[in-house]
């Protein structure tokens, strides 16, 4: 072969792996790991946080969407509890950068008060932990520029979207997640699974989402799709209780009706996905 086609072959192929490389999503490094389970065995979890954990699956979640301890990361919809938050925050407190995209401070609910207080109060209890994360408003329609467009690495959102379904409110929040990414960011979502038996309620009421029908939404807002992930999956779970996803642990909505039956199901089936912003 002559040396030109030799040398032109050599920069395609350096071309094409530097294409590649560019798309790939981020990997969790093992400093990151090692991070990660330090915080997850950490003092500040309570055992009814740290009992969630079979079924939620932080360090493999985390790892799946690419979670790095340098990253600047928001999580939306936090709720009263932070979860995620106790986990998150610890894990990007020396290297990277925590921000909670929480409810709008304007609002009138009753719910949203008592909540929000309830995170802050979290937050206020272990300053060594929690100092530096950053508190922000995610929630439509008014509050929607929750960062500057461009500023985070990765957005993450964990079984909320029944939720935004629930007040029309899903395209706006897709939308303000994909504004607040730099581009080639990567969205980060679970959520509860419903079968395809059945149409999607518009409303989500049952708090049970199609899996292709979070991806159209998600889509819809600019994302591509790069993965899937069943590390939240739960074949126990025939999504069809008479409360909604809220009859199983840890709300047990129905109380001592059907109690051991619930419990032994254990939490919802749940899909994980991966999206990337375009570059």
């Amino acid at each position: 072969m002559p040396m030109t086609h030799r040398i032109a072959l050599s920069a395609v192929a350096c071309l094409a792996a530097f294409a590649a490389s560019a798309s790939a999503p981020p990997a969790t490094d093992a400093a990151t790991f090692a991070t990660l389970d330090k915080v997850l065995a950490g003092d500040h979890r309570s055992d009814a946080n740290r009992a969630r954990d079979q079924y939620r699956h932080p360090r493999e979640t985390l790892g799946f969407v690419g979670l790095r301890q340098d990253m600047t990361v928001m999580e939306v919809s936090p709720g009263g509890g932070g979860w995620y938050t106790e986990i998150l925050a610890p894990a990007l407190r020396e290297h990277g950068e925590y921000i909670a995209a929480s409810w709008d401070p304007n609002s009138t609910s009753e719910y949203v008060k008592t909540n929000s207080k309830k995170f802050a109060d979290k937050l206020a209890a272990r300053p060594d932990l929690y100092d530096r994360a950053k508190v922000t408003a995610l929630q439509a329609p008014n509050a929607l520029k929750p960062v500057p467009d461009g500023s985070v690495d990765m957005v993450v959102t964990f079984r909320n979207i029944h939720g935004w379904m629930g007040d029309d409110s899903a395209d706006a929040m897709f939308k303000a997640m994909y504004a607040a990414l730099k581009p080639g960011g990567i969205l980060g979502v679970v959520g509860h699974r419903a079968k395809t038996d059945k149409p999607q309620d518009p409303k989500a009421e049952s708090g049970y989402v199609r899996e292709d029908h979070a991806i159209a939404l998600i889509e819809k807002a600019g994302f591509e799709l790069i993965g899937k992930s069943e590390v939240n999956a739960n074949p126990k779970d025939t999504a069809d209780h008479e409360n909604g996803v809220w009859s199983l642990p840890p709300t047990l909505d129905g109380g001592d009706v059907d109690r051991d039956k619930y419990l032994a199901i254990g939490e919802s089936d749940r899909f994980t996905l991966r999206f990337r912003k375009p570059e």
